[in-house]
């Protein structure tokens, strides 16, 4: 009787310790690790060096200051950014891969193209908007024209001689609306992203392109592009000499873009909130102000829902845009 008490008080005793170690394995949902547990993925849907590059490293920075969790940022170009975008509607809705993107993914892409691997409203979640800027119209410094009336004469002269790159549906639709609204025709060469068509320009392979200031001005201040205007109503700070486009021989011309980050759909709205808190911490962080005020860009931040109306809004606009120029649905 006794050896078969001893007996069952062992598999008591086992029993406890297996129901214990059972009970720390797996943690109550009280007891979860609150986000962000684990380092971030900043993807960008456009090269190193782009202009969204570089306000994603920016932010990176930022979040990591403000949060102290690390931030990587991973470049996924090509396909005007629907590479990139995608990669994190296919991801995990764990608020570990965030899209730094634009309006060529959000607003452009769905009326440039017939079909699309992701749906820019229904795959994900919108965080903040990060800023909105202007964009530079440069030409090689060999090249005869100085100024726009000057290119819009030599294109007319030689109807599709002409070449433009864009890395970006913001720059792709700033050549194609130049040439809507001045009558001329140019021939488009794609590229991944902006710094792959500046290189091209450098290189005197392409004629003309508008790009981010980001990308563009640098080039013009070292000497090696000539600017012959900007996109923007009014001219930037950054180069004051440089006339808008409108000024100078396309009146009305105007095309800017703007960026902001998203999470795939269904992403819990906890981390939204975190995100969207370290978020707009960061762009007021010193390594974002730097890129606004040396990229003339403008800090715009936004709630989720305001996100989403203005990206509703953008398509809207980005559609008529397209449509007018001709080039939707390619």
């Amino acid at each position: 009787m006794i050896k078969k008490k001893i007996q069952s008080t062992r598999r008591n005793l086992m029993l406890a310790v297996s129901l214990a170690a059972v009970s720390w394995a797996v943690p109550t949902t009280g007891m979860a690790q609150e986000y962000p547990a684990n380092p971030i993925t900043f993807v960008v849907p456009f090269s190193a060096g782009s202009a969204t590059d570089q306000l994603a490293r920016a932010v990176a920075q930022g979040v990591t200051e403000v949060s102290g969790v690390s931030v990587v940022v991973e470049n996924k170009p090509g396909a005007s950014a629907m590479i990139g975008a995608t990669d994190v509607a296919r991801a995990p809705a764990d608020g570990y891969r965030v899209l730094i993107t634009t309006n060529t993914s959000h607003a452009a892409n769905p009326h440039l193209y017939k079909t699309l691997n992701y749906d820019p409203v229904k795959d994900f979640r919108p965080i903040t908007l990060l800023g909105t800027g202007g964009q530079i119209m440069v030409v090689h410094p060999s090249f005869e024209a100085k100024s726009v009336a000057d290119f819009i004469r030599i294109a007319k002269e030689n109807p599709g001689k002409l070449s433009f790159g864009s890395g970006s549906s913001s720059s792709r639709v700033a050549g194609e609306l130049l040439q809507q609204m001045a009558g001329i025709e140019l021939l488009h060469v794609p590229y991944k992203s902006n710094p792959m068509a500046i290189t091209d320009l450098l290189g005197g392979q392409i004629t003309m392109m508008i790009s981010d200031m980001a990308t563009g001005l640098p080039q013009v201040q070292s000497g090696g592009l000539r600017a012959l205007g900007v996109t923007t109503p009014e001219r930037s700070p950054l180069a004051p000499e440089v006339p808008t486009i409108a000024e100078a021989g396309v009146p009305g011309y105007e095309m800017g873009y703007w960026f902001a980050a998203y999470v795939p759909a269904g992403t819990p709205d906890k981390v939204v909130d975190k995100l969207h808190e370290m978020l707009t911490a960061a762009t007021q962080r010193p390594a974002a102000q730097q890129f606004y005020k040396q990229t003339g860009t403008t800090p715009v931040t936004s709630t989720p829902d305001e996100l989403a109306t203005f990206q509703e809004n953008e398509t809207r606009k980005w559609g008529e845009v397209i449509q007018k120029a001709g080039i939707e649905k390619s």
